[in-house]
């Protein structure tokens, strides 16, 4: 049988719309409560409809109803009644709104939806009231006490006594006919709120449609038994909305029960869009033949393993998620021990998920997965954000799985190293099956030409501890000494855990060590937040404006014009013209670029770059390397923390090694310490390093306590 087209989404609520809906909810309810108890926060309550409208503009109304169910529920919890009532009024106007908007309609529909909404909540107004007899009697006797007052303060002046008498006159009879005036005066309030949203909460809407609202994994219902494989795609292509050109065109290929198969290409060949339409997403052109559904997270289906492992980590501990999202039965039958022996994980099921390195989150990501025994595994780029040693044995544990499991394993990678151990290696270039990709770059070693200055960052016995003083608490790191030079470019190296991106944080001013100093000329950096600029692995989770220019200006600061983006984007390496452009139509190397870009325009005294070469193809990673020693010897001075050792050596002229918290090497030269780290195994000397600078790097000489999470 072959996929039906993309159709109307019906039934039950989709998985994209069950996370959309929790994320608009949890922003309502904060918003509200804050709004509600802090005084000085009550303007906060006016943008809680934004969220909630977002989600009625996007998706069904039931899942603007599910929501707002919840939210006011949690509300209700933290804040009271009132609040809560503020949660279904917000969600009354973002509803009218966002459906008005959804479907194309205009001021007309709004009208009449608001006279509707403006009915409902007079009625419910009423009927609360009515059927609440002792609160209303309590409303009714606190007016009537207020205008008596009123009537013996202005009888104590003749003139006034009139007013006094038609005062309590009137709270009289609007206490009589209360039911039609506050019925009246609701409806009214109702209708009037939302002609205002329409302009007010709509402009705020239309500004934010750039926003992705889409899942690109999201398929239509297949109500066929689960049967994934074998999977036969005929002359599959495939094109994104609005998008100019095919993602995918003419792809033939099968998949087969039991095989290890890898897809190799440069970033934006299409890999990724190819597992979608593995993983059930039907193509644009061609047809995929499967016996059954994809069965995407269904047991004996599909299961997808993606490249940044956290977005797939849900339980508190490491044995709740294995099974998390299960039904009871089935998860009574998962061997999690088994499972994360399997894996590298032994006797880590009550670990808290926080506390794992990136390459244990991976793994565990795979027990995961393997708990649902799926027909077929895709792994999308799975081993790029890990280091060499976790990256050979993630491949290694991949390759085992159609022996062990009988699992079809599909593994999505740029490193063709990774593939060697595949039955099969699929090469993916614009789009298209070829029989062998073009020779990837090979960066070029860039003598530095300019001189380093004196010394402008210094580390003394920093150690940090997450969660310090509580049960959880977790050392990472234990006595870090470093000195960094104006001008130089410092390679932090280090296995998954090593402390690397917590040093980086610190360095950034974004934490304060628990003890020890961080200071940047003479100043803990933490007194002088965006001195020192820190680059995400994850270089979109930056990138907050629409357009590049406008992000790049917003770093900038209000002196950043056109001229100044401009040069910004030269020193990158960027056509001038990309400033027009959205930050979603951004490669990953692009966003990398475009953060540098940003960066140059604030003028940060020190750049920290976390993982620069993370997800990117060898012909990306031989251009950033060639534009970090550009930028280095323009004088930047830079730190860059990474797993590449091979080509940051290249760029940088110092490399310290990390290894459970402390440093174990400078530039080779072995560090001394008293015990090594628990259950950790130092670098060996003599990995490539690169050019000497004249300062060096000691370590504090006590033992470790723990590892870094």
């Amino acid at each position: 049988m072959r996929d039906s087209p993309v159709g109307q989404a019906r039934g039950s609520l989709r998985p994209i719309e069950l996370a959309s809906g929790a994320v608009m909810a949890g922003l309502t309810v904060g918003l509200i409560t804050v709004g509600s108890l802090v005084p000085m926060a009550a303007a906060l309550q006016l943008v809680a409809a934004v969220p909630l409208g977002l989600l009625a503009q996007r998706y069904r109304f039931r899942a603007l109803v599910t929501a707002t169910i919840a939210a006011t529920l949690v509300t209700f919890v933290a804040a009271g009644m009132m609040p809560a009532i503020g949660v279904m009024g917000a969600a009354t106007m973002a509803g009218i709104i966002g459906t008005v908007k959804r479907r194309g309609g205009g001021f007309p529909a709004v009208l009449a939806l608001g006279v509707v909404a403006g009915l409902g909540w007079a009625v419910f107004s009423v009927g609360m009231l009515l059927l609440f007899a002792n609160t209303r009697e309590l409303f009714f006797k606190a007016f009537r006490n207020t205008a008596e007052g009123i009537e013996d303060l202005a009888g104590r002046v003749s003139v006034l006594a009139p007013l006094g008498r038609g005062a309590k006159d009137l709270v009289e009879v609007f206490l009589q006919w209360w039911w039609l005036y506050i019925g009246v005066t609701v409806a009214f309030g109702v209708l009037v709120s939302t002609v205002i949203s329409w302009f007010v909460l709509g402009a705020v809407l239309d500004r934010l449609a750039w926003l992705p609202g889409s899942d690109r994994l999201d398929a239509p219902v297949d109500d066929r038994p689960v049967g994934p494989l074998p999977v036969s795609l005929h002359g599959v292509g495939y094109r994104y909305e609005g998008a100019q050109t095919d993602a995918l065109a003419g792809i033939d290929l099968t998949i087969h029960p039991g095989e290890f198969v890898a897809v190799v290409g440069h970033n934006g060949s299409g890999k990724s869009t190819l597992t979608r339409v593995l993983a059930g997403r039907p193509p644009t052109a061609g047809v995929v033949d499967r016996p059954g559904s994809a069965g995407l997270g269904a047991i004996g289906g599909t299961a997808l393993v993606l490249q940044r492992p956290e977005s797939q980590t849900l339980g508190v501990s490491v044995a709740d998620d294995v099974v998390w999202g299960l039904s009871a039965e089935s998860a009574a039958e998962v061997d999690v021990d088994g499972l994360l022996a399997e894996v590298g994980l032994a006797e880590m099921g009550g670990r808290e998920t926080a506390t794992l390195s990136g390459g244990q989150q991976q793994r565990l990501a795979v027990a995961a997965a393997l708990a649902r025994r799926p027909a077929l595994l895709i792994a999308d780029e799975a081993t790029s954000m890990i280091d060499p040693d976790g990256r050979r044995e993630l491949v290694a544990l991949l390759a085992e799985l159609p022996r062990r499991h009988g699992t079809a394993v599909v593994l999505v990678t740029h490193h063709e190293a990774d593939a060697v151990a595949a039955d099969r290696v699929i090469h993916l270039a614009h789009g298209r099956m070829v029989d062998h990709l073009a020779s990837w770059p090979h960066p070029v070693r860039d003598q530095r030409r300019a001189p380093m200055g004196e010394p402008v960052l210094e580390l003394h016995d920093v150690r940090h501890t997450y969660n310090r003083g509580t049960p959880w608490e977790a050392p990472a790191l234990h006595g870090v000494d470093l000195s960094v030079r104006r001008g130089e470019a410092l390679l932090i190296v280090g296995g998954n855990g090593s402390g690397k991106s917590t040093l980086a944080w610190i360095i950034a001013g974004l934490i304060a060590p628990s003890s020890g100093r961080c200071e940047l000329r003479g100043t803990a950096v933490d007194k002088q937040v965006g001195d020192v600029a820190l680059a995400f692995q994850h270089s979109r989770l930056q990138l907050q404006k629409q357009t590049v220019g406008a992000e790049i200006s917003d770093w900038g600061g209000r002196a950043t014009g056109s001229g100044a983006v401009g040069q910004a984007l030269d020193a990158v390496g960027l056509d001038r013209r990309l400033a027009a452009r959205s930050v979603e139509e951004l490669s990953g190397g692009q966003a990398k670029r475009v953060v540098l870009a940003a960066m140059v325009a604030s003028r940060p005294q020190v750049v920290v770059l976390d993982e620069p070469l993370a997800g990117l193809d060898p012909q990306g990673r031989a251009e950033i390397v060639e534009l970090l020693a550009r930028l280095r010897d323009s004088g930047l001075t830079l730190i860059i923390i990474s797993h590449d050792v091979a080509e940051m050596a290249m760029v940088c002229d110092r490399t310290v090694h990390l290894d459970a918290g402390v440093v174990v090497s400078a530039d080779g030269h072995p560090v001394p310490r008293t015990e090594p780290a628990p259950g950790k195994t130092p670098f060996a000397a003599g990995l490539p390093l690169g050019r000497r600078g004249d300062e060096g790097a000691t370590a504090h000489t006590s033992a470790p306590k723990g590892t870094t999470p």
